[in-house]
């Protein structure tokens, strides 16, 4: 399984759980549940890649973690 960050957080404007994977462009899910939105996130990553190989796009390679705190 390919190890893309995927950052989950809630929004009051939907009513739910955002999920989104931002080494890959315009990949993201959401959910009624934090499970549900990293459950529908991971279907998006997969989808995302099958979609890059049927069009011949390059596919990042995962960085891992590179998220800052302040």
């Amino acid at each position: 399984m390919n190890k893309y960050e995927i950052i989950i957080f809630w929004s009051d404007d939907d009513q739910a759980f955002i999920a989104d994977v931002p080494e890959l462009p315009g990949c993201m899910a959401h959910g009624n549940t934090y499970e549900t939105a990293l459950a529908n996130a991971r279907e998006a990553v997969a989808l995302w890649i099958e979609t890059a190989n049927e069009f011949g796009d390059t596919i990042p390679t995962p960085k891992g973690r590179r998220l800052a705190y302040a």
